[in-house]
Order: C-alpha cells, then structure tokens, then sequence
C-alpha cells in the first residue's frame, strides 16, 4: 500500500525508563506506545482514552512487565496508527513483536 498524504506524522517521545515515576509523567490522551528490551519490540500498544492509564495496566502484564523502556505518541487516531504499526513490524520481522499473538 503507498504512503498517502492523509497518514499522520507522529512525534515520538524519547525513550523512557519503564517505572511507575516514569509513566506518572505521561499525559492522560489518547496515543500509542512503543515497549522494549534488549534493543528488541516487546509490544505495541494503544489507548483512545488514556494512554498513562494503558502503561500502568503494562506494569502487572507478565510479558510487557519485562520491557525496560518505553516510547509513545500522542494521537486520536491511535487504532490506526498502531494496525499501521503492526503491518510494517510484520512486514519487516515476519512475526509480532514477542508480546503480541497472531488472532
């Protein structure tokens, strides 16, 4: 599928430490998130509401709980974006990242 001029441009966050204090200082908007460890994509995440509320749930997930760092975006979009997300990490890697499963 090519690029079209409606997709949206994101402004991604700097890497962040994956700790409560951390995710306190995260906004209460809609966006998406980036997780990882060992330079590895451990899960892509989202939330049309509250993406500070999302990372906190992240903290008691058994696998996603393992990541170190975190990145996110802000966005009203964030399903699509991040479906966008998964297509290019599936295209790239031939799987989803580690956290994730195949529906």
């Amino acid at each position: 599928m090519n690029a079209d001029k409606s997709e949206e441009v994101l402004t991604w966050s700097e890497w962040l430490d994956f700790d409560k204090t951390t995710i306190e200082t995260v906004p209460e908007s809609p966006g998406l998130y980036k997780m990882h460890v060992s330079m590895k994509i451990l899960y892509i995440g989202n939330s049309t509401q509250n993406i500070k509320k999302s990372l906190i749930d992240c903290l008691s997930d058994t696998c996603i709980s393992k990541a170190k760092r975190f990145s996110y975006a802000l966005t009203a979009s964030s399903d699509k974006v991040r479906e966008q997300l998964l297509n290019e990490y599936r295209t790239k890697h031939n799987k989803l990242p580690v956290c994730m499963k195949e529906n």
